[in-house]
C-alpha cells in the first residue's frame, strides 16, 4: 500500500471516527480549526526545512508527487489525520473520565 493510499484510508476514517465514534466532534469548532492552521504553519516550515536539506526524503515511486513547501502533500494530510484522531480520543477519554484501581 502506498503512502497516498494510506492517507486516503486516514482521512475518511478519521473523520468518521471523530464525528460518529467519538462523538468528540472536533471538526465542527471554529476553534480547532484556527489552532490547526498555526500547527499548519509550523508543519510547512518545519516539512520544508527537513525535506528541503534532504534530511527526510520520501520514496517517490509511493506518493503523488504534489508537494507543497517541498514536502509531498500526503505529509500534511497524514498530519492532519494524527492530529485529529489525537484529540478526538483525548476528548472521549476525558468525558468518560479516569478509571482508578
Amino acid at each position: 500500500m502506498t503512502y497516498t493510499q494510506l492517507v486516503l484510508l486516514a482521512i475518511p476514517t478519521v473523520v468518521l471516527f471523530d464525528l460518529f465514534i467519538t462523538k468528540s466532534r472536533i471538526l465542527t469548532r471554529k476553534s480547532f480549526w484556527s489552532a490547526y492552521a498555526i500547527l499548519l504553519f509550523f508543519q510547512l516550515i518545519t516539512n520544508w526545512w527537513l525535506t528541503s536539506r534532504g534530511i527526510l526524503t520520501y520514496d517517490e515511486d509511493v506518493i503523488t508527487g504534489i508537494r507543497i513547501a517541498a514536502a509531498p502533500a500526503e505529509d500534511l494530510l497524514f498530519g492532519f489525520s494524527m492530529l485529529v484522531m489525537t484529540i478526538s480520543l483525548w476528548m472521549y477519554w476525558g468525558r468518560k473520565g479516569v478509571q482508578k484501581h
